[in-house]
């Protein structure tokens, strides 16, 4: 873990326009100074209280949407093209507009099973029906952790991510509905519709490899005895934007949640940049919302992202707003939320064992690996196999229909690490968040680097291909601790 201190590929931005605010007390603004309704940060002073940040935003035309004044962050909106301006001073930390820093989650294709498909795979009742095709949890000992435990229903594990569907008939008894809710806009609305999935059937997925139940339909979850709660930061257009992450880990830590997973990065960018004045209040701002997550109890874990990239070693990033600009960048640019302080971080591995592909590293930042999926490195990159990536729970938004279907990424691994963790609270519920980071990582797999560079896919003519470098002996970039494994960390 990193001292307390993507997913799908992404890369993409968009603007919040709105109506315009009327003024403070109600005095209206001139036409001159009204501009498009933007949605702000402001923090107040670490530790300090919010009262003076919101006269502040109420003087320079602010409306308070959202009030976090146990971190000391406000989600505000305004019409002001001054805002930034008006309303620093005394009692403001700092201050950023969050328009054009939404993530589009590019969650990559869902290879949905047919009827047929479903129908030929029902034929041992001693099972869930297509447990035959889920690899991944022999891969880190499911099965024998289950002969200890399934999974606690006190353990509630908050998905933040693009909704779960209640319908699904391997989730509709594993959610957790009174803990549930949107946070899209920075604001939480606990209505059942709001936290469904409206344009991806990415978080009912990431559900599904956590706690899919043990019924006799479909598959199974790591922990199909624990329940999980829909936390929605992924709005209809696809976007994850930072106030919705924040407001995410704040409901967590106020609704009884021991474990969340967020398989998705913040920023258009896929590093966030500690040293732009932008781009810092948000890094700030989140960081003190997983602080204040861990310090209720709550471990955060949280995928390494599938740019191929090494984490510890950060160079010129291509990206940004138009998908082409090329910044600089330094050690204080990282990955949100993996590389924040208090966060498990965790690389892919497909069926082989091996580093997935496309899984992003590095030396210091993985903690733990677990599987993702790899559809390539068996052919070397030449063509794709299915049965390689994850099964899991899918949710088709075209038809509104609940399934079955592969995946693959760091989105997939990340839940695997979040399912064994609460397996090991529900055989540890005395666990401390730090003490129960410490556990999955001692009873990890440990898995030695590959002898030189790394290339699985030379045929896949791919941006997130190209050669990697593992470094690290027992613990190291491309695995971290290791492999975590299920039946270590429930005994």
């Amino acid at each position: 873990m990193n001292n307390l201190g993507r997913t799908a590929v992404v890369a993409a931005t968009t603007a919040a326009l709105g109506a315009g605010l009327a003024g403070a007390a109600g005095a209206p603004v001139t036409a001159s100074a009204i501009g498009p309704q933007a949605t702000y940060l402001v923090l107040a002073p670490q530790g300090g209280t919010v009262e003076r940040a919101t006269a502040r935003v109420s003087a320079a035309d602010g409306t308070v949407v959202a009030d976090y004044r146990q971190i000391g962050v406000l989600v505000v909106h305004s019409a002001n093209p001054a805002f930034v301006t008006d309303v620093a001073g005394p009692g403001v930390e700092s201050v950023a507009s969050t328009a054009g820093l939404g993530t589009v989650l590019n969650e990559g294709d869902t290879v949905e099973l047919t009827a047929a498909e479903i129908a030929e795979a029902t034929g041992d009742p001693t099972a869930e029906p297509l447990a035959g095709q889920q690899w991944n949890l022999a891969m880190i000992d499911v099965p024998r952790a289950h002969l200890v435990t399934t999974g606690s229903a006190d353990v509630v594990v908050g998905v933040l991510d693009s909704g779960i569907s209640s319908s699904h008939p391997d989730l509709a008894d594993q959610i957790a509905r009174e803990q549930s809710a949107s946070c899209l806009g920075g604001v939480p609305d606990t209505s059942e519709a709001a936290w469904n999935p409206t344009t991806s059937d990415h978080g009912t997925h990431v559900a599904g490899i956590i706690a899919a139940a043990r019924n006799g339909i479909g598959v199974a979850g790591v922990a199909p005895g624990v329940r999980v709660a829909a936390v929605k930061i992924v709005d209809n257009e696809g976007y994850v934007y930072p106030e919705a992450a924040i407001c995410g880990f704040v409901w967590a830590a106020e609704h009884g949640m021991r474990l969340t997973n967020n398989s998705y990065h913040l920023d258009p960018w896929e590093l966030n940049c500690r040293s732009d004045p932008r781009q810092r209040p948000v890094w700030q701002a989140v960081q003190r919302a997983i602080h204040y997550s861990w310090s209720r109890g709550v471990l955060t874990v949280a995928a390494a992202g599938n740019a191929n990239r090494d984490l510890a070693h950060p160079f010129a990033e291509a990206g940004g707003p138009d998908d082409s600009e090329l910044r600089e960048i330094d050690a204080a640019c990282r990955v949100l939320p993996a590389q924040a302080p208090g966060v498990v971080t965790v690389s892919a591995v497909g069926p082989t064992g091996r580093k997935s592909y496309y899984s992003s590293y590095g030396q210091g930042v993985v903690d733990v690996t677990a599987p993702g999926g790899d559809s390539r490195t068996r052919t070397r990159g030449r063509t794709s196999t299915t049965a390689d990536t994850v099964l899991s729970t899918t949710y088709n938004t075209v038809t509104r229909t609940d399934g079955w279907g592969w995946k693959q990424g760091t989105s997939m691994a990340s839940p695997h690490v979040t399912g064994v963790a609460a397996l090991a609270l529900s055989a540890h519920p005395e666990l401390t968040a730090g003490q129960l980071s410490e556990l999955l990582e001692r009873t990890a797999v440990a898995r030695p680097c590959p002898a030189g560079g790394y290339d699985p896919v030379p045929l896949l003519p791919s941006p997130t291909a190209g050669t990697a470098t593992c470094r690290g002996g027992v613990r190291n970039g491309f695995y971290g601790a290791g492999l975590v494994n299920a039946d270590r960390a429930v005994r």
